[in-house]
């Protein structure tokens, strides 16, 4: 009998995926950063839905402080909804606990929850607990966005220059549990970008998900991709640059600009933020393929070995 293990977390999702019901009022289902659903009785918006859970021992490591735990929780959701150009608006939190769990831990959750919450605008507005063999907190988060405006995967054209915001690489050295969601950023890019992901499986998984979606290719120019001092860091057999290919967790944004207006792009973008944001790259017709070129112009394919639950 096959398990989880021998088909991996991508099989499984597409497993279930075919499987779904639809409604008429569902723009995007599964397959994006966030589904996307017509908001009854209005015409000016669309809802965005997001759940993710964080778990000890693959999210985060027992002792981890608390209120870290619990603006990771609610960040990694309000990051997707970042990735779609949207606004957050309501969350739910979940929490599953062993009954030896100190009460101090439950309140330190919430206070990081909370805080991030605040400082977006999100209400939480209920969740459920449980008891459980290790501690876990599943968040569920609604946005809103204009009608029409989600920026999906699925944008990317063939000549469309490949952007990422902020440096990738060594998010095991706490950016994990202290990022902040790129949502002001995710919103000023849906007037420009016409392909979006946040990475958190990686730069090269996130982007292998982008031209999959956009049914095409890339091309990534090594010497552009923003290594991070933290990936510069960290020990082991992976390079830096392999770290910011690989690592994830970093929570920033990847999408694509067309040619044409990145000049104009650039200036702007300046403008409104001080967080860097690097071309490293162009989308290509090549279906599936990714290609590193490195400093002296060698060629080399690029496979998704970012993380994935289940793997042996």
């Amino acid at each position: 009998m096959r398990a989880l293990k021998d088909i991996g977390e991508l099989a499984a999702i597409r497993r279930v995926v075919k499987r779904l019901p639809r409604r008429t009022d569902v723009v995007v289902g599964a397959g994006d950063d966030c589904a996307v659903v017509k908001a009854r009785g209005s015409r000016s918006h669309d809802l965005l839905l997001k759940s993710d859970p964080v778990i000890e021992g693959i999210h985060f490591k027992r002792g981890a402080p608390p209120a870290a735990v619990g603006h990771k929780a609610l960040g990694r959701v309000l990051s997707d909804i970042a990735a779609m150009g949207g606004t957050p608006c309501w969350a739910l939190l979940d929490m599953v606990a062993p009954s030896r769990t100190p009460v101090k831990v439950l309140d330190g959750i919430y206070a990081g929850a909370i805080r991030i919450a605040k400082r977006y605008g999100v209400a939480i507005v209920g969740g459920d607990m449980s008891q459980g063999p290790a501690l876990e907190i599943h968040a569920f988060a609604v946005g809103q966005i204009p009608r029409g405006q989600a920026v999906l995967r699925s944008g990317a054209r063939p000549g469309h220059v490949i952007f990422a915001t902020g440096t990738l690489g060594g998010s095991l050295k706490e950016k994990h549990l202290s990022f902040e969601p790129r949502l002001a950023e995710g919103r000023f890019l849906r007037h420009w970008a016409t392909s979006m992901i946040d990475i958190s499986d990686g730069l090269a998984s996130d982007l292998r998900h982008l031209v999959e979606a956009s049914r095409a290719g890339a091309v990534l120019d090594a010497t552009q991709v923003p290594v991070s001092i933290a990936a510069w860091r960290m020990k082991g057999r992976r390079s830096p640059l392999e770290h910011a290919l690989f690592d994830g967790e970093d929570f920033e944004l990847l999408f694509t600009i067309p040619q044409r207006k990145v000049e104009a792009f650039l200036t702007a973008w300046q403008k409104a933020f001080e967080l860097s944001c690097t071309p490293m790259g162009f989308i290509t017709a090549r279906k599936g393929a990714i290609e590193l070129v490195d400093a002296n112009q060698k060629k080399t394919t690029l496979k998704a070995s970012g993380f994935q639950h289940f793997e042996r």
